[in-house]
């Protein structure tokens, strides 16, 4: 950062720091013990579509990779679109092995980065769920570095479990880099995995 950058009141964005991911499956017991919500074995990445036939590809080689287990009984991924035109890809998992999730999720954010459209990335997300069947995500910011708790109330159009989200950041503070500012916070209605 430069002096002009300290004169002007810019900051320096955070380098995003993908083997962040890897802290989710410890964290996940620490969920399952403290508040009772166990892994689901989804888990999503969402990002700005982009067309061209390098990033056509580049899904192409994600899919691939993600697929290579199909014929040992793994599910294929899923693509589909939101509402908004983002991108989703979808991972399944046993719910135990929160591991291999995390590894499919790293392995997407890693091959979009490298391949030149890590600033299309927007968030990862590995799904929740307790004995009530009320649903939780652990969102990770892609630019922040950071990760977020995201908690829709069940059987409500659109509303958040505050208390729950609030809860959870407590929780986690020790095994996630938790995201401090709670307007980064984004809601994420409707995405697959949740």
């Amino acid at each position: 950062m430069g002096l002009l950058d300290v004169i002007l009141g810019r900051s320096k964005p955070v380098r995003p720091d993908l083997d962040q991911l890897f802290a989710v499956p410890s964290a996940a017991l620490t969920l399952q013990a403290a508040v009772g919500f166990a892994p689901t074995g989804l888990g999503s990445v969402c990002f700005a579509g982009v067309e061209g036939g390098g990033f056509a590809r580049l899904q192409e080689d994600v899919r691939e990779l993600l697929d290579a287990d199909t014929e040992r009984g793994g599910v294929p991924v899923e693509f589909s679109r939101d509402a908004y035109g983002y991108t989703w890809l979808l991972a399944r998992h046993p719910a135990d092995d929160s591991a291999a999730l995390v590894n499919d999720l790293h392995a997407v954010n890693t091959l979009l980065q490298d391949g030149g459209f890590g600033p299309h990335l927007l968030c990862s997300l590995i799904g929740f769920r307790d004995a009530e069947g009320r649903a939780l995500a652990l969102v990770y910011l892609y630019k922040r570095g950071t990760f977020y708790p995201f908690a829709p109330l069940p059987d409500d159009a659109e509303k958040r479990d505050n208390q729950l989200e609030l809860q959870v950041r407590g929780v986690l503070g020790d095994d996630l880099r938790v995201e401090k500012d709670l307007s980064r916070w984004f809601p994420v209605w409707g995405a697959p995995g949740l």
